[in-house]
């Protein structure tokens, strides 16, 4: 098992900027890709980053690509997700994830409560 907890979201206006945390625990999470998802009202779940937790690779969206940066801090067992010039089409509640995937929802096993971002214009 992997317990994953989710922090940092909050209201902001476009522009500005979060930073969103993700802490893990449990057996083996570091063998694990940590990926961040976002799902907006009315809308499917969607990829947004992800991180090797053991190399430290990582990929993005294209909506997100220049704006937000993901990292890890393996001292912390904590992922972050560093989003800067936010806009409002970036309102969506956060997910952290844990699973051998790569972009798709589905391959990622284990799954935080999620944190809520709110842009406004």
């Amino acid at each position: 098992q992997v317990q994953l907890v989710e922090s940092g979201g909050g209201l902001v206006q476009a522009g500005g900027s979060l930073r969103l945390s993700c802490a893990a625990s449990g057996r083996a999470f570091s063998s694990y890709r940590m990926g961040w998802f976002r799902q907006a009202p009315g809308k499917e779940r969607e990829f947004v980053a992800r991180i090797n937790w053991s190399s430290g690779s990582t990929y993005y969206a294209d909506s997100v690509k220049g704006r937000f940066t993901i990292s890890r801090d393996n001292a912390k067992n904590t992922v972050y997700l560093q989003m800067n010039s936010l806009e409002p089409e970036d309102t969506a509640i956060y997910y952290c994830a844990a699973g051998q995937g790569l972009a798709i929802p589905r391959e990622f096993v284990y799954w935080g409560q999620g944190t809520q971002v709110t842009v406004s214009s």
